[in-house]
């Protein structure tokens, strides 16, 4: 009875953790993005509140790898420009972030980093219109392939 009693409890607690986590990471002004070594964003889409003047990632990079192996930065823009920016990448350089400076295609976009570290991006949610549709993507040179996903504005 007492290891029913005990695997409840690591149960309960292990699901209750997960929740706390899931909704820390996709829901309200504040979001949490992850980045790992095997070039993938954890979160697939993240949710932003409508009632947020102001959206800020923080962009964590789990693996190990230093920035000039596997560096990361989050872009967000209209998904019918993913793939132009990202085809400007290589040209703008990881000292501009991968961007072009000036894009005005670009919602928002971080800084890069390498393993272990974290950067924060923020952006106006009024620069959103809920008729379209927004993407967060790695825009390091072919990153954007598969490290890519989904921003919703939630009503």
């Amino acid at each position: 009875m007492q290891n029913v009693l005990r695997a409840i409890g690591v149960l309960f607690v292990t699901g209750l953790s997960f929740n706390v986590w899931a909704n820390n990471e996709g829901s309200g002004c504040e979001l949490q993005l992850e980045a790992n070594d095997r070039m993938q964003f954890v979160q697939k889409q993240l949710m932003v509140d409508s009632t947020c003047e102001t959206v800020s990632i923080l962009l964590k990079h789990s693996g190990k790898l230093p920035v000039a192996a596997m560096g990361h930065n989050v872009v967000v823009a209209l998904e019918s420009d993913m793939q132009g920016i990202a085809a400007d990448s290589f040209k703008a350089g990881v000292a501009n972030r991968f961007v072009t400076p000036g894009d005005k295609r670009v919602i928002a976009a971080s800084d890069v980093i390498g393993g272990g570290e974290s950067t924060w991006v923020s952006f106006a949610t009024g620069l959103l219109d809920p008729a379209q549709r927004y993407v967060f993507f790695c825009a390091a040179p072919g990153h954007w392939v598969m490290m890519k996903g989904e921003l919703v504005m939630l009503p």
